[in-house]
């Protein structure tokens, strides 16, 4: 039997905004006179569902074609610039993430081999490149440029964190002649690109600005996998490995591995389900208690003196509340976290110690090694995939929206949307039931 929800839960605006009417032919159009929705793709005037279950489905109560959606991705017959006449300009900013390089890669070959625009600009080091004052150059982007960078980590634009002033920004978009611009940044990138987008239109200018939301911790809502997610998690399993094989190479050996995730813990629950070597995985979403027969630090010594080893898996935003510090904000505006790593390496030591029980704690991070590495081939090619959605949006005239992928349909979001919450593993949901079943460690550490 299923059990319907009193109500459905409140759809977002999910209507994407234009520059307006699309009335030039695209070049691309003759590649979809034959196509039609199928299980491999959504026609431009259809939609993909934000519900996916009868449930969520029923519980709205409105007719098929009022249930909420997202426009799919993809070329359009008829676009809004004049691809002889257009200029697009790249900005990357924020944290590394492997497949940045891919993405700067395929916007210049989409935009330049598809589309025939002639000029793509780079804007060197994020935000600040837009602003005299730092004194940075542009460069000019071709497929000859590009062809080999996506061998590499990093970004080959550099990049920054930080606010800048929009009207100085526009200012130089103005002055560059551009008409499109992509920035590939995270959920702070993506509010200073509404404020670029507004500055546009409050100017009446014709410049559409698109986002490639990047997230190393896989934290933007109504997307499935942020781009690199999969690199960074293979590569953190790795870590797990390597804790694995200290912990069990010396008497009652711990190994503590510290993974990226500052509110999300999907990295170290995917990381510790690839290897199956963690015997705890902790994460910002479960809160877990230290003392007491119930907490952490007693399942600890109970796994050491069962199995002779143990290995614990903690995302850098873990167990905040036990730090008791106040936190200032970085560049970005994102709190500073306490060091979650040290301070558990500190306390199980000392809990071993005054249990009389020699121990010997490996502690590993690898985050800064895992942002820097070029992306896997999986990650690479969704890299591509999402910069051609990107250009393809773009043409067309939409703006003030990210590309992504939701249920394997590649979608156009609102960047409103796409800041107004923090995608986390769900403490009741399938993933995290996984992860306890796969370590074998209490519901909750009490």
């Amino acid at each position: 039997m299923v059990t319907l929800p009193r109500s459905a839960s409140p759809s977002p605006d999910l209507a994407i905004s234009t520059l307006g009417p699309a009335r030039i032919a695209s070049p691309l159009a003759e590649l979809l006179d034959n196509s039609r929705t199928s299980e491999h793709y959504v026609d431009e005037d259809d939609k993909v569902l934000l519900d996916d279950t009868l449930a969520g489905i029923t519980a709205r109560g409105v007719p098929a074609s009022e249930l909420p959606g997202m426009e799919p991705c993809g070329p359009r017959r008829r676009i809004f610039f004049d691809p002889a006449k257009t200029r697009a300009a790249v900005v990357t900013c924020g944290g590394l993430c492997p497949g940045l390089n891919d993405v700067i890669a395929g916007l210049v070959r989409t935009l330049t081999y598809h589309y025939r625009v002639r000029r793509v600009i780079g804007i060197r080091n994020g935000y600040q490149g837009f602003v005299p004052s730092y004194g940075h150059d542009v460069v000019d982007l071709t497929p000859e440029s590009v062809r080999d960078i996506a061998t590499d980590g990093g970004t080959v634009l550099g990049t920054s964190r930080g606010h800048q002033d929009p009207d100085e920004i526009v200012d130089c978009l103005e002055r560059l002649h551009v008409n499109v611009l992509f920035v590939v940044g995270g959920d702070g990138s993506m509010r200073g690109a509404m404020r670029i987008a507004a500055t546009v239109a409050e100017r009446g200018l014709m410049i559409a600005v698109v986002g490639i939301p990047k997230t190393i911790d896989n934290d933007i809502p109504y997307i499935d996998q942020s781009f690199g997610f999969q690199t960074a998690f293979s590569h953190a399993s790795d870590a797990i490995r390597a804790a694995r094989v200290e912990a069990t190479s010396t008497a009652n050996g711990i190994g503590l591995v510290k993974l990226m995730g500052r509110h999300s813990g999907f990295i170290a629950s995917y990381a510790a389900l690839a290897r199956s070597g963690a015997d705890v995985v902790l994460i910002p979403e479960v809160p877990f208690g230290l003392e007491g027969e119930g907490g952490l630090l007693a399942h600890l010594r109970r796994r050491v003196q069962e199995r002779g080893h143990a290995v614990v898996v903690v995302a850098e935003g873990a167990g905040q509340e036990l730090l008791g510090h106040d936190p200032d904000a970085d560049a970005s505006g994102n709190a500073r976290l306490g060091d979650i790593g040290p301070y558990l390496r500190r306390r199980i030591g000392d809990h071993f110690a005054d249990a009389g029980i020699e121990t010997s704690i490996r502690y590993i991070d690898p985050s800064y090694a895992i942002r820097s590495v070029p992306a896997n081939p999986y990650d690479s090619v969704y890299c591509v995939r999402l910069s051609q959605a990107a250009v393809h949006a773009a043409m067309s005239g939409r703006t003030e929206m990210v590309v992504g992928r939701y249920r394997r349909r590649f979608v156009h979001v609102p960047m409103a949307a796409a800041v107004s919450r923090r995608n986390q593993v769900d403490p009741h949901g399938d993933l995290w039931m996984a992860v306890l079943e796969s370590t074998g460690q209490p519901v909750a550490f009490a």
